[in-house]
């Protein structure tokens, strides 16, 4: 079964901040080809999105509703609501991730 794969707002926002840090702190094609890379991670979640794992920071509290996959240091952090994968948060997981990941994710 082929899932359709879509990205909030927010997350075409994480890319395109992404895209922007690299090319203004390194150069365009450095930008071009992690934006690529992304990319190609996230349209392979349509064949196979279960493959992800849950992020460590919400399984510690019991919240096993998200997924992620990485192209690093990248995290991507996805929901699976059959047939449609949602992609809700991609960022540099160097980040402060436990609270990215609350306020994106748990409103806090």
């Amino acid at each position: 079964m082929s899932f359709e794969v879509l990205m909030t707002e927010d997350a075409a926002r994480d890319l395109e901040d992404i895209y922007d840090y690299i090319a203004q702190h390194d150069t365009p094609n450095r930008a071009e080809h992690v934006l690529e890379k992304i990319e190609k991670a996230i349209v392979g979640l349509s064949e196979s999105p279960v493959r992800g794992v849950y992020p460590k920071e919400l399984a510690t509290l019991g919240i096993r509703e998200y997924r992620e996959i990485f192209f690093k240091p990248y995290r991507i952090i996805y929901r699976i609501i059959e047939p449609i994968v949602y992609i809700v948060l991609i960022a540099d997981g160097r980040r402060d991730m436990q609270t990215l990941l609350s306020r994106r994710l748990l409103g806090a």
